[in-house]
């Protein structure tokens, strides 16, 4: 590879007969984009950086965001880093950037006007440190979102809820008609999510940026958090024996077979009605919030990109950076996915009534959240999933035991 590199520059200043082949580069793409819906939005990516030619995506998904980054962070420190994997809009590859694990972006955001197209600001400040640029942010999630199924609530008799409230007037309902009230899965980061959307619904960004951003332990112990714990544990009682264990994409399905009223779940879930064939205010409804006022907390996907020891890579990993970010790949990917562009200027023609719904949101600044895992560590969120998740467990964890350990976890975050 060192040979190739120096004919490389040779030919910079020599005019040479002929022209030597460019090695076309595999590379190595780790995800955890596993679900059907999922698949079908990755598989967007991936054909359009194959159809770039030459180069190849060579694709490994990891079933799980913490396995998957689990993964990726011990290849990096075994010295058998993949070329590019995904990361959540966070902290969570802080320590790789500090370490120098990562490639540095800047020539090429600043080539590419980043920092011009993609919007909202704060989802690339997430990929900024002291002023260089280590990641490619690709989407726009927000955990706001109850998915509903039409059929159930119509056989229940009861409307589709907009807020918690509703849905928990119209639980009982669902319940004596046989069908399962409400949906969750069985894993700490599903349970932690509901809460801060029952968190950010019925308070408001105010009271959420105080326990997130703020970490303020008064916030924290306020009666507005002990709701939260107190509605959690009413949703409790309207779920199924086959929580335990459960990921997010076959509660999704409870939904859309009709097995079930209501989830809560990111706008991830969009893509596995789609693939199913639903169509939104027909099969099922999307509720922002669900809360008298909708808000969009930011979250979404980045890729960031290890250093190689084979220094040739580094290319084909540019190119890949900069497709990602692409007009017309973006408006194809978020279709699939169920997500929102990370830039306004793309063709959303194509997009359904829930993408439209969530884009109107995301016009109206103050509507906009940033995602709390962008102010709190990857510790502290752990400490955070592992309260809840137990707290969801564990009937005999009281709402006022549960509150306690939570301002403890908030008072001690990074």
């Amino acid at each position: 590879m060192r040979f190739r590199s120096m004919i490389a520059g040779l030919l910079a200043t020599v005019a040479l007969p002929f022209a030597l082949p460019v090695q076309a580069a595999n590379i190595e793409v780790v995800h955890w984009w596993t679900s059907g819906g999922e698949q079908a939005a990755v598989s967007v990516f991936a054909k359009e950086f194959d159809a770039l030619g030459g180069d190849k995506w060579v694709d490994t998904g990891i079933a799980g965001g913490p396995a998957a980054r689990a993964a990726v962070i011990q290849r990096i420190l075994g010295g058998d880093p993949p070329q590019a994997a995904q990361f959540n809009i966070s902290r969570q590859f802080e320590d790789l950037i500090t370490a120098g694990q990562l490639l540095d972006l800047t020539d090429l955001a600043e080539k590419e006007g980043w920092r011009k197209i993609i919007r909202p600001k704060s989802i690339l400040d997430v990929c900024e440190k002291d002023g260089h640029i280590y990641c490619v942010p690709v989407n726009i999630h927000s955990w706001q979102w109850a998915w509903a199924s039409v059929e159930a609530f119509k056989k229940a008799g009861a409307p589709i809820p907009t807020t918690i409230e509703d849905f928990l007037a119209a639980a009982p309902k669902l319940k004596e008609a046989g069908f399962i009230p409400f949906a969750i899965g069985g894993e700490k980061w599903q349970q932690v999510g509901a809460f801060n959307v029952l968190l950010l619904g019925m308070n408001g960004p105010e009271l959420f940026y105080k326990v997130y951003k703020a970490k303020d332990p008064a916030a924290a112990g306020s009666a507005g958090v002990k709701k939260v714990f107190e509605t959690l544990r009413s949703l409790k009682q309207y779920t199924d024996p086959g929580v335990s264990g459960r990921n997010w994409n076959d509660t999704t399905n409870l939904i859309i077979t009709n097995k079930a009223g209501m989830q809560i779940m990111g706008d991830w879930a969009r893509g596995e009605f789609a693939l199913a064939g639903k169509k939104p205010g027909t099969d099922y409804e999307c509720i922002p919030g669900p809360a008298p006022k909708p808000y969009l907390q930011l979250a979404g996907d980045v890729f960031i990109f290890p250093k190689q020891k084979d220094a040739s890579l580094e290319a084909a990993q540019l190119k890949l950076a900069k497709m990602l970010v692409d007009p017309v790949v973006q408006a194809k990917f978020n279709l699939a996915k169920g997500s929102l562009p990370v830039r306004d200027d793309v063709d959303v023609s194509l997009a359904d009534s829930c993408m439209k719904k969530g884009m109107a949101i995301l016009k109206d600044p103050s509507s906009v959240v940033e995602n709390s895992e962008v102010f709190v560590s990857s510790d502290t969120q752990g400490q955070l999933e592992d309260l809840v998740s137990e707290f969801w467990a564990n009937d005999g964890l009281s709402v006022d035991d549960a509150q306690k350990r939570y301002i403890d976890i908030i008072s001690s975050a990074k």
